[in-house]
């Protein structure tokens, strides 16, 4: 406990520091900005400025910096459900400091907001709500009186447009598509024109192009080619005047179509009096400037050379040259379900599209790419994946001027439920669990200061629900099995963690070392399996050689195979699921169900594990001495499933429990004879909630522990020592009782206190809610609960707080100097955030 001296009032701050969350699985989930502002931001800060992408149900914007290493610098909680697609727009205000975007999710709302770049805020314009299904893609466009002309394709087989100034409730027109489904949209002007056109690519293999006369989308022309699926449009106006519009499709194919002007011709491809063979023209007229102008389309090429379905499709940004003219560079960006992403280009001299550029992923467990896009200025490629990561790369130029790609810093997070966090006993890492089946480990690159993921322990084929350290170098997890596993570090990562993090871990390697314990060097997993196998150095694995039947040659799934790295930037997603693995050293069995609730002693000597009940022969608790792996006693003391566990923080010797009974029981350790007794605990009776226990956590000093509940409340508990043998206390309780209680206006699913205290000996709460929301209180006996500061829920979380944990000894890892208390959460949001807590001095 550390005894700082500040004054906790009312003027207490916080902000969030990190912000970690996958992006959602739909195409249409990330979009680069594109303006001139953003443009020299790129060549400014050496990345691409600002990308906007779909988390759970909140959006996140995202800032590359000068050394090209991105980072979550604003989210908003715009939606009731998943979102599906988002889309900068681009608007000319009087304020460059201002932009604005589109977002649609399984809400069956499309969201108009707007960014405000100086302070990084975000605040929604207006929502429309009259679609009778979920958004799956949506546009934007300005139209020249600087009003917004939108669009959105739905699940009910219906694209609206919409006007937002004219009317904010409901669609100016509804395209009504049969039985059919549009999947991928985009709107933009007919070249050297203020007539809109919108191209529509849907489940029938065809394009639909449909072009606004007097104020109505009016169909103009079906475009056949494609077999199967389109799953993404993209326009650009070549230098010379003529429209391109680019598709992919399920098929495996991206196509090319030219859209000119032809004034002299008639809408009627079958005629052809000379007989001379050429490219089919397909053509339409619409009414520009009152006159009927007629244009041709035809098919510029054919591309080949994905072999899955091409999802994600970009044309590069228009450039400016040295004499400030802008051209369009002839670049095409594709990404594909087979793990790729391709830049096209037209040979100079035959102007034959050719491929230029192949990045991707090669082996591993991931499935393919959802969507890719160029930076504004077109010198880094991003894609974003199944799993919910990003693949970013940057286009660098070397000393002797020689231009090539390399793979950049991307953001990271899981794309599940986050269930479970935990701190590095020296507070210089972060771990988390989710129902993703990964447990990563997140800390900050001493360059920068900034979090990244460093590693991914943890590659499961269950879902996890909690997690435990064990010391700085091993952890224990649970997931929905019956087995508690158990991870070491290896010494490749440790390393690069010391080199990029300064974790400070040269005396635990000295003590190893001292020790004579052997560290592997890595870990690997084999194809289809749940153990992590160690690696040591100079000694290869066969993963197979306790295996009956070998791999045959073509199998289809294959090992990820460890190799060492030497890292000097945060380790690409790549790396992260391959060569950032824990070895896994003990499986711990002996429980019926799946496993649900860890916790770990400050020494790091006791486990205790539960799993998941309904009755009270399965609701026990098992306590492992970590250095035998034995057990050492079986706590029977709840009817359900135990939901949280904790120990006192300081002496370890007492564990405290809640249950979906409703009930905490407190059990004391002997450390000299290894004795275990019941030192207290709530029946029915004696019972203070009346609703499901979900968290519990005790004072820095002892003296108090919390429980939170359903029922809205947080109580404070104590042992009065003038009440022990009274005839009024009841017996089961051993002198305990309720000292405080606090109401909050949610249920309360976690709650977390501050290891420092002020002068006045208060203590800094933290109360998460199951809207989101984090209530910063401070409370002592005499004085009970004060309210500080509410994060709202789009500082905080927009789903259900999991867990809340102050950073432990923060005043000697990052400085206590500032007065600053670091506050890590996580949450059926995906997201896992920390917090700077500024206290007053």
């Amino acid at each position: 406990m550390n005894n700082i001296s500040f004054e906790l009032n009312n003027t207490l701050s916080a902000k969030t520091a990190f912000t970690s969350c996958g992006c959602n699985r739909t195409p249409s989930s990330v979009h680069w900005l594109q303006d001139s502002q953003n443009e020299n931001q790129a060549e400014e800060h050496g990345g691409g400025g600002l990308f906007l992408y779909a988390a759970r149900n909140s959006v996140a914007v995202v800032l590359s910096e000068r050394n090209g290493a991105p980072r979550v610098i604003s989210s908003h909680s715009l939606h009731k459900d998943r979102v599906n697609c988002v889309r900068w727009l681009q608007k000319s205000t009087n304020s460059s400091q201002l932009c604005y975007f589109l977002s649609g999710g399984v809400d069956k709302a499309l969201c108009l907001c707007k960014y405000h770049r100086k302070t990084r805020e975000i605040e929604s314009v207006c929502c429309f709500k009259d679609s009778q299904s979920s958004v799956i893609c949506c546009d934007g466009l300005t139209l020249k009186s600087g009003q917004f002309l939108l669009a959105s394709a739905c699940g009910d087989s219906y694209v609206r447009i919409y006007q937002p100034d004219k009317d904010a409730e409901k669609a100016l027109q509804s395209i009504k598509f049969g039985t059919g489904f549009i999947l991928s949209l985009q709107l933009t002007f007919i070249s050297a024109t203020s007539v809109p056109m919108l191209a529509c690519g849907g489940d029938d293999a065809k394009i639909h192009i449909f072009i606004q006369q007097a104020g109505q989308f009016v169909k103009a022309i079906s475009l056949h080619g494609h077999e199967d699926w389109i799953r993404g449009l993209d326009f650009t106006t070549d230098d010379k005047g003529d429209m391109l519009l680019a598709s992919c499709s399920q098929d495996c194919f991206v196509r090319i179509w030219r859209i000119t002007e032809s004034p002299n011709k008639v809408p009627d491809p079958s005629q052809n009096p000379s007989g001379e063979i050429k490219l089919k023209e397909n053509v339409f007229v619409a009414e520009v400037n009152e006159k009927n102008v007629t244009f041709s389309v035809t098919v510029e090429t054919v591309l080949y050379g994905h072999e899955g379905w091409v999802y994600g499709i970009h044309w590069h940004p228009k450039v400016l040259d040295a004499s400030g003219t802008s051209r369009q560079p002839m670049k095409l960006l594709t990404a594909s379900m087979d793990k790729t992403m391709i830049i096209w280009q037209p040979d100079a001299d035959t102007g034959v599209w050719e491929e230029r550029l192949r990045v991707g992923e090669v082996g591993g467990n991931t499935l393919g790419l959802y969507g890719c896009q160029f930076s504004a200025g077109g010198r880094t490629i991003l894609a974003h994946g199944y799993h919910g990561a990003f693949t970013l790369w940057n286009l660098t130029t070397s000393s002797s001027g020689d231009e090539h790609w390399c793979r950049g810093i991307a953001v990271s997070g899981h794309f599940g439920d986050v269930t479970d966090i935990a701190w590095d006993p020296e507070g210089h890492f972060l771990l988390s669990t989710s129902f993703d089946q990964t447990t990563r480990l997140f800390a900050p690159w001493k360059e920068t200061g900034n979090w990244y993921e460093m590693g991914r322990p943890q590659v499961h084929g269950y879902d996890l629900q909690c997690l435990a350290m064990l010391g700085r170098l091993s952890f224990a997890s649970g997931a929905d099995e019956k087995v508690v596993r158990v991870f070491q570090c290896p010494l490749n990562f440790l390393e690069n963690l010391d080199k990029l993090c300064d974790a400070k871990i040269s005396s635990e390697l000295h003590q190893m070392k001292k020790e004579g314990r052997t560290m592997a060097e890595g870990a690997s997993v084999p194809a289809l399996g749940l153990s992590n196998k160690a690696v040591f150095a100079d000694q290869p694995v066969d993963m197979y050689a306790d295996k009956d039947v070998q791999p045959a040659a073509n199998e289809q799934y294959t090992e990820s195979s460890f190799r060492p790295l030497d890292l000097t930037v945060p380790p690409s997603e790549d790396n992260l699921l391959q060569n950032t693995l824990w070895p896994e050293t003990q499986k711990l069995y002996g429980h019926g169900f799946e496993i649900f609730a860890l916790a770990a002693n400050p020494q790091g000597t006791i486990l205790a594990s539960a799993c998941k009940a309904t009755k009270p022969d399965y609701a026990g608790i098992i306590l492992w001495d970590t250095k035998t792996w034995q057990q050492i006693t079986t706590l029977y003391c709840h009817s359900l499933t135990v939901v949280q566990m904790a120990f006192s923080p300081v002496s370890g010797n007492r564990l405290l429990s809640v249950s979906r009974d409703r009930t905490w029981a407190l059990h004391q350790f002997d450390y000299t004879s290894g004795a275990v007794d019941k030192l207290a605990a709530t029946d029915k009776k004696t019972a203070v909630h009346s609703r499901i226990i979900w968290s519990c956590c005790w004072t820095p000093d002892e003296a108090f522990f919390l429980t939170a509940s359903r029922d809205k409340k947080v109580i404070f508990w104590c042992r009065n020592e003038d009440s022990l043998g009274g005839g009024d206390q009841p017996a089961g309780l051993n002198g305990y009782g309720a000292c405080s209680q606090a109401t909050f206006s949610q249920s309360v699913t976690a709650v977390g206190v501050s290891y420092v205290l002020d002068s006045s000996r208060r203590y800094l709460l933290a109360a998460g809610l199951e809207n989101g929301e984090i209530t910063l209180c401070s409370w002592n006996k005499s004085e009970g609960l004060t309210q500080l500061h509410v994060l709202d829920t789009n500082m905080a979380h927009h789903l259900t707080v999991r867990k809340l944990i102050f950073r432990p000894n923060s005043n000697t890892s990052e400085g206590h100097t500032n007065n600053v208390v670091k506050l890590a959460s996580c949450g059926q949001d995906h997201q896992v955030k920390l917090y700077d807590i500024m206290l007053t001095g």
